[in-house]
C-alpha cells in the first residue's frame, strides 16, 4: 500500500489570515516502508516573513524570493501525492494550508478522507505523554540530530521514520 508522509512550513498559523505555505516536503512509503522517492519544494508566499515564523524554520524573504509561486509547482505536486492516504502529524494544520493553496489555484482540494493524522494516533497511543514530533523521535529512539530547525522534509522524513 502506498503511503504519503508530509509536512508543511508557513507563514504563520492560519491561511483564513492570510498565512501561506512556503515549503513542503513528502515522502513516499509501500507497505510502511520509504521507497526513496520524495518531492521537495519552496514556494515564495507573495507576502513578507513575521519574524516568528522564521524563527521556527529559518526561511527568509530573501531565501524565498526566487521560489516559484505555489501554482507553477502545483500539478507536479498533486501527480506525486496521487490518490493514496497522506500522513502527517498535526495533519488538520497541513491539509488546511494545502487545500487553501490548491483552492487559491483553481485545484480540486485534497479529501480529508484521506488524512491520517499522527498526533490523534499518539494522543490515543501514549495518553497523557508529550506527543510532538521531537517526543514521538525521543520515544521510538531516533536519531534528529540533522534537525536544527523545522523543515518540511526533515520533518516528513522523521515522521515516517516513526
Amino acid at each position: 500500500m502506498r503511503e504519503i508522509v508530509f509536512d508543511t512550513e508557513t507563514t504563520g498559523l492560519s491561511p483564513l489570515t492570510g498565512d501561506r505555505m512556503v515549503e513542503i516536503g513528502c515522502v513516499e512509503m509501500f507497505n510502511r516502508v520509504e521507497t526513496g522517492h520524495t518531492f521537495h519544494a519552496y514556494f515564495n508566499p507573495e507576502r513578507s516573513m513575521p519574524s516568528g515564523a522564521e524563527a521556527v524554520h529559518g526561511l527568509s524573504d530573501s531565501f524565498l524570493a526566487d521560489k516559484p509561486r505555489f501554482h507553477e509547482r502545483c500539478d507536479e505536486l498533486l501527480e506525486f501525492l496521487g490518490d493514496c492516504p497522506l500522513i502527517a502529524h498535526n495533519a488538520s494544520f497541513d491539509f488546511g494550508f494545502l487545500n487553501h493553496e490548491l483552492n487559491n489555484c483553481g485545484r480540486p482540494l485534497v479529501c480529508l478522507t484521506r488524512m491520517v493524522d499522527t498526533l490523534a494516533i499518539a494522543r490515543t497511543r501514549h495518553p497523557g505523554a508529550k506527543h510532538s514530533l521531537d517526543a514521538l523521535c525521543m520515544r521510538f529512539g531516533i536519531d534528529r540530530s540533522i534537525r536544527v530547525k523545522h523543515g518540511a522534509l526533515i520533518d516528513a522524513q522523521l515522521l515516517a521514520q516513526c
